[in-house]
């Protein structure tokens, strides 16, 4: 059954093969000299996140800003503050980043000229500033930022207000990310098909099967067809 939409998850999923924000922030800080384990500095991440989402400048910044105030507050909040150059880890992460998108972008092209594309996103209220950045915001006809839409993944409000914006019942459409509970099993629950993105060592939960899994975006074409 032919699908006419296709809904993508953003951090993790268009700028990165499956490996969302967090780890991806521990791996630049510990190659700045960080000594903070993960879980202990994926809490730190979580802190930094809401207070992100409450700087009064957020709806403007675009996405090399948005991996700065990030960076500066996350620093903030560890011990070993001194030790890490702040601009390096933000460069790290975001040259990594620019490059998987600059990457996705061709397919992103292609797949618009065939599907109509969505964006549903846990975001901090700038999304569309950032994809406007990336090059990507043309391409999608309905772009969903939890801080805007007031309804953060799981939650089914938010998937409903994509597809209401783009006049498609869930039926009818693919949701592709990289977290299996918020992307994946959330959307399958709505009766979307699914494609989880994510590394090949990592193991699926159990309750739901994806549609389909890829380890990198540019395989979403072949998914599709």
């Amino acid at each position: 059954m032919k699908s006419d939409v296709v809904l993508f998850d953003f951090g993790g999923t268009l700028d990165a093969d499956g490996v969302h924000w967090s780890p991806r922030l521990h791996a630049a800080y510990r190659a700045e000299g960080g000594s903070l384990e993960y879980a202990s500095f994926e809490r730190l991440v979580q802190a930094a996140d809401r207070a992100l989402a409450r700087l009064p400048e957020i709806r403007g910044l675009g996405f090399r800003d948005t991996i700065e105030a990030e960076v500066r507050l996350l620093l903030e909040l560890v011990p070993d503050r001194p030790r890490v150059d702040a601009h390096r880890m933000s460069e790290l992460f975001y040259g990594e980043a620019r490059a998987a998108v600059a990457r996705n972008r061709p397919v992103l092209e292609r797949l618009a000229r065939r599907y109509r594309l969505g964006i549903v996103s846990n975001f901090s209220g700038n999304l569309v500033p950032c994809l406007e950045e990336l090059g990507l915001a043309r391409l999608f006809a309905a772009v969903s930022d939890s801080s805007v839409i007031g309804a953060a993944k799981p939650d089914p409000r938010i998937f409903a207000e994509t597809l209401f914006a783009l006049r498609a019942a869930a039926e009818d459409a693919w949701m592709v990310g990289d977290n299996f509970e918020a992307d994946i099993r959330a959307a399958a629950e709505l009766g979307m098909r699914t494609c989880w993105v994510a590394p090949p060592e990592r193991a699926a939960p159990a309750g739901v099967v994806p549609t389909a899994r890829i380890t990198r975006l540019p395989d979403i074409e072949g998914v599709l067809e």
